[in-house]
């Protein structure tokens, strides 16, 4: 495994987005768990997560359980390992998602987001979403106290712009260590704010990583796919995944990226943990723009 920085931690090249273990047509528990402990044996050391990631009404908070558990079963040293958590969306139960960002909820969401964790303080903590409704610095300005009363040990920012992030950053300072917002192969509308985190020397981490090309086959069918991209040619010719082509691709685009794919079995996350490993050539890299 190789690594990359956010903040003052070294964590894996690539993360495991545990979201997909608990939301709809979620595996079950004793798959979910196998499935985190294959990231930690792969060599994954952040695992994302949110309090709204769950599937049915009254279970806030299932997926940040979920994987205290699997952490806590893992026969390994987990010290290392850099959970990321988010607050400020809500699930009614009915697959809509909600955008609360008031102070008062943000403050009150990550405390129990620690206690369901498990831990002394959330090693990052970050708005899951700007809420129209309330003035940006207001939302900020949770995390800001967030940070200093310990709750959290570094804040990120996720789904935001440019101006956002340098709002951001002015409020929060170092506090402020990175940036999440939805980037891939078919999605690349948030290289500006790619860019401006690589000059504030913010980790970017993309959500939706293999948006444009098929999900492993590991993973099964999931929704409309892309069979013949270039993304494919330069897998089969390597013999790897489109999966793992995808990620590589984005870990060449700045040393700032921290790709953090969703898995659902431990084949998948497996495959995904072997991205860092696979160097891709000028020309491979030409053919995938």
């Amino acid at each position: 495994m190789r690594y990359r920085t956010i903040g003052r931690r070294s964590v894996s090249a690539v993360g495991l987005g545990a979201m997909p273990l608990s939301i709809e047509n979620r595996p079950d528990e004793k798959r979910a768990v196998a499935t985190v402990h294959a990231a930690l044996d792969a060599g994954v050391t952040l695992i994302d997560t949110a309090d709204s990631y769950h599937w049915h009404t009254g279970e806030t908070g299932h997926n940040e359980l979920l994987v205290a558990r699997a952490l806590a079963r893992y026969g390994g040293d987990t010290s290392g390992v850099l959970v990321a958590t988010k607050g400020g969306r809500g699930r009614p139960g009915d697959g809509s998602w909600t955008v609360t960002g008031t102070p008062d909820h943000l403050k009150r969401a990550a405390e129990a987001s620690l206690k369901r964790l498990g831990t002394d303080a959330i090693g990052l903590y970050q708005l899951h979403k700007p809420d129209p409704e309330v003035p940006w610095a207001e939302s900020v300005g949770a995390l800001r106290d967030l940070l200093d009363a310990g709750t959290i040990r570094a804040a990120g920012i996720s789904n935001v712009t440019t101006d956002q992030i340098t709002e951001a950053r002015g409020i929060l300072g170092d506090g402020l260590v990175s940036v999440q917002n939805r980037y891939s192969p078919a999605v690349r509308d948030s290289e500006a704010e790619l860019r401006l985190c690589e000059r504030l020397g913010l980790a970017f981490l993309p959500w939706s990583p293999l948006g444009g090309i098929s999900r492993s086959s590991l993973e099964g069918a999931s929704g409309p796919t892309s069979e013949g991209t270039a993304f494919h040619e330069v897998a089969s010719e390597r013999g790897v995944s489109p999966q793992q082509v995808a990620l590589a691709w984005l870990l060449a685009r700045s040393p700032v990226v921290v790709p953090i794919p969703g898995a659902g079995r431990p084949q998948s996350i497996r495959d995904s943990a072997k991205a860092p490993g696979l160097e891709l050539t000028d020309e491979d890299l030409a053919r995938l723009e």
